[in-house]
């Protein structure tokens, strides 16, 4: 008779995933084997039926046939699984901070079952982040810039290999050539055995007859990178740019990092960016707008561009100037430049001219 995994959770048929995890963290905590009050068989069955239920495709399989499918490679018969025995379900536990990385555990589990993967022997050379500030100007028009940055590099001597391979190899005895090593590591569920790339010849499987002199044996040694990059039009203060490969060089060839280049752009005399519109101040006597003059005001990119003063005007208000802002990053069109006026008293106004607006006042 199949087990009822809802009921070994103490939860409802239509439990929700989130529902079905905090059920599972509240048992495995209290039916742990390592608790006071801890049941083995007890935490062994909750764990099989949340292997079940946490997992959408199993779980539908379970409402319908009263069983899970059975996991490639694996006997048949029950689909739960122990994970304590040979044919073992994929964990579901990556989102539970306290149980650690069981990475390795899980490859080692999958070549149990006659699954091999290959593992990753080193990491990368690591991510780099450069900022570079760049004008207003330059972030209106689109700028190439060459960058020259120290780091680890590979190294030219032995290409990264970290030896010199005119000498030879020699078997590595630690893992007798293999590049992995079998090892024991207690985890949340238990002591178990894994496989680990072998530290002494970083998982080549072989050793050098001759160390590379000038980089020690790392495959890496200090140097300076260039690099060139395109800056496009509209780019936005604070933006990074990816460059793949422009980071630092990893050990023995295993690859290089990213660079991240964060654009700055530098504060404009003139303009005050606001997303993809410009503002600017501009000022103008009591004459020009009695008069409704027209004003010129500058452009980014050069030039000058003549506006007329509304009738009516709010001197309060910003004058909108379509399509003189800054380029949209990646598509047509331009944002807009907003005029703010600042209205300039004249120093002394003649008898003559406080008549007249007197008369002008009075005509209102």
């Amino acid at each position: 008779m199949p087990k009822d995994y809802y009921k070994l959770l103490g939860v409802q048929k239509n439990a929700s995933p989130d529902e079905i995890k905090k059920a599972f963290r509240r048992l495995a905590h209290q039916y742990h084997p390592d608790k006071p009050k801890g049941d083995e068989k007890k935490f062994k069955e909750i764990n099989e039926a949340y292997q079940i239920l946490s997992d959408e495709k199993k779980r539908r399989n379970y409402d319908r046939f009263g069983t899970a499918e059975p996991f490639p490679g694996g006997g048949g018969g029950h689909g739960g699984g122990n994970p304590f025995s040979g044919g073992a379900h994929g964990f579901g536990f990556e989102d539970m901070g306290d149980l650690g990385d069981l990475g390795d555990i899980f490859e080692t589990m999958f070549e149990d079952l006659g699954i091999h993967t290959k593992r990753r022997t080193y990491r990368r050379g690591s991510d780099l982040e450069y900022p570079i500030e760049i004008s207003l100007e330059e972030s209106f028009r689109g700028a190439v810039k060459n960058l020259e940055y120290e780091t680890a590099i590979r190294c030219a001597e032995c290409q990264g290999q970290g030896a010199d391979v005119a000498a030879g190899f020699k078997k590595c005895e630690r893992c007798d050539g293999k590049g992995e090593v079998r090892e024991e590591k207690r985890s949340f569920f238990g002591n178990f055995s894994q496989i680990k790339p072998c530290e002494g010849c970083y998982g080549r499987g072989k050793i050098p007859n001759k160390v590379c002199e000038a980089c020690k044996g790392s495959g890496r040694v200090k140097g300076k990178r260039q690099v060139q990059i395109s800056i496009l039009p509209g780019v936005q203060n604070g933006q990074i740019l990816t460059v793949k490969g422009a980071g630092e060089s990893g050990e023995h060839s295993t690859g290089e990092g990213d660079l991240y280049v964060r654009i700055l752009i530098a504060p404009h005399p003139t303009f005050e960016r606001h997303n993809d519109d410009l503002r600017i101040r501009k000022e103008i006597s009591i004459f020009d707008l009695l008069l409704q003059r027209k004003i010129e005001v500058p452009i980014l990119g050069g030039g000058v561009k003549s506006i007329d003063l509304p009738a009516h005007f709010n001197i309060q208000e910003e004058i909108r100037v379509s399509h003189e802002g800054m380029p949209h990053l990646g598509s047509f069109g331009r944002g807009d430049l907003l005029v703010r006026l600042i209205l300039k008293a004249p120093k002394k106004l003649s008898a003559k001219a406080k008549k007249l607006i007197e008369d002008a006042e009075t005509e209102e």
